[in-house]
């Protein structure tokens, strides 16, 4: 009896099937990774968490400036909530303003942030630690200092922290005389000195 291998199992040339096992599924032997083509593979890996961890402090200031416009912009909606509910109990007096603006904007918050240290008067940077929030009494404006500063340019005092004030804008109303009564236009949380940030 004369056997042949077909690929799918040993047969003789009679047509049946004289074993069950299939060089395709069972291949006589198997290729692994040569060294070369392991050493490759180290070295892509090696230069693209290299790359990462290069960029890892640029994207972690970038994620810092994220959180501290974040903040900004909920002092922003508070101010423009508090004004408007002066207007509709019609008491949008300068003395009212007045007060807004020397208020400590935290205040206006549902809660503190984590990073808030507090009030102090005439502060310096290093008074709190990098990354945290605080209120100047002197000034009446609330101060950032920045943590990641690689991609920050101070205002002109120079120094690496972010000052915010309220600024009211005002409007002479449409035919009023000359030095009559102003219309407030916008209530404004912004910075008291412009400064450059990744930008």
């Amino acid at each position: 009896m004369n056997y042949q291998d077909s690929g799918y199992g040993i047969q003789d040339t009679g047509g049946r099937r004289a074993a069950t096992v299939s060089r395709i599924l069972c291949p006589v032997s198997s290729k692994g990774f040569t060294l070369l083509e392991l050493i490759v593979v180290i070295i892509v890996i090696s230069i693209l968490v290299g790359e990462l961890l290069k960029r890892a402090p640029y994207y972690q200031e970038q994620a810092e400036k994220t959180v501290v416009e974040q903040t900004a912009v909920a002092m922003q909606t508070s101010l423009t909530m508090r004004v408007a509910s002066l207007m509709v109990h019609g008491a949008v007096t300068e003395k009212e303003l007045k007060a807004l603006a020397a208020d400590n904007p935290i205040n206006w918050l549902q809660s503190k942030p984590n990073n808030y240290a507090g009030e102090f008067f005439n502060p310096a940077p290093d008074t709190v630690k990098p990354g945290q929030w605080m209120f100047d009494l002197k000034s009446r404006d609330l101060i950032y200092v920045v943590d990641l500063s690689g991609h920050f340019t101070p205002g002109k005092d120079g120094r690496k922290w972010i000052r915010f004030h309220v600024k009211f804008e005002y409007e002479t109303s449409p035919g009023g005389a000359a030095g009559g009564n102003k219309g407030l236009t916008s209530a404004l949380f912004e910075p008291t000195e412009r400064y450059h940030w990744l930008d």
